[in-house]
């Protein structure tokens, strides 16, 4: 089953789009003055290597707040896979505008497509496991529903987007709380409709947190016999998620072990941009 695309609001790629343009743009492009007012091109956009595209919404709405008589054309969808050549869109209209758009609307697709290609990869190597690649909010600040929107355009599905839509109580909640057991007996008397996951670091306080009744338990750093104990502990009953050192390496391995979930910040915070490029007619 595909991951389900998050859903962005129009307004967040609004915020986004305008405070990038106000960090590059400023008062003014003073170079693009050098382009007669009135002169027209078209502009193509390719893509220097393989990737997965993302960030199309980003890309026009950089060009519709400079100008929105800019005419674009895409040939491709978010999600698509592309081979290094291919044409991703053309651009026709004002030379100034899209001058001026040009690094802003490349560094948003740029970002959001190097995303998506890694969570791609993700996906990829657990297929057939069914373990499920999660996301975490090691995100660039400003873009985490930008970039978890890539991921979800990889194949790989989104975690909690922040601190406000789901508990995960770790090391330092437990700490503060004094137990596991009271951390969710906290965590439940303020929220008692929430699902409740914990982190654990060791198969003794794996067993602390059933005693407790988590709803869901995120196993860190285990190694691949600790995650498959941990697996034969539950039996099934409630959902675990590993996390931890993961990496394109060893992620279908730790996926073998039985585990639902498996949790990595590498999606959004070990990428690479993908090199694209515009070149005018």
């Amino acid at each position: 089953m595909p991951a389900p695309v998050l859903n962005i609001p129009q307004s967040t790629i609004e915020d986004n789009v305008h405070m990038a343009l106000f960090e590059d743009v400023g008062d003014g492009d003073i170079t693009a003055q050098l382009i007669p007012e009135d002169e027209i091109t078209i502009a193509t956009v390719i893509s220097r290597e393989d990737c997965v595209l993302c960030g199309m919404d980003w890309f026009e709405e950089v060009f519709r707040q400079l100008d929105d008589e800019i005419l674009i054309e895409w040939y491709f969808e978010d999600g698509d896979a592309l081979e290094a050549g291919q044409s991703i869109c053309s651009l026709s209209g004002s030379a100034r505008a899209i001058l001026t758009g040009e690094r802003t609307a490349l560094n948003f697709m740029q970002t959001l497509s190097a995303t998506a290609t890694l969570s791609a990869a993700y996906a990829n190597a657990v297929a057939g496991t069914g373990t499920i690649v999660l996301d975490t909010r090691k995100t660039i600040p400003g873009l985490r529903l930008a970039q978890k929107y890539a991921v979800s355009c990889g194949g790989c599905q989104n975690h909690r987007i922040g601190l406000y839509d789901a508990i995960l109580i770790k090391e330092n909640h437990i700490l503060a709380c004094g137990s596991i057991q009271q951390a969710i007996e906290e965590a439940r008397f303020h929220n008692p409709e929430m699902e409740i996951e914990i982190e654990v670091e060791s198969i003794d306080e794996l067993n602390q947190a059933l005693a407790a009744d988590a709803d869901r338990v995120l196993l860190d750093n285990f190694t691949n016999k600790q995650l498959k104990q941990a697996v034969k502990i539950c039996d099934g009953k409630i959902p675990l998620e590993a996390s931890g050192n993961v990496t394109l390496n060893n992620i279908r391995e730790i996926a073998l072990t039985g585990v639902n979930f498996i949790s990595t910040g590498a999606l959004t915070k070990d990428i690479k941009a993908i090199d694209l490029s515009m070149r005018f007619s």
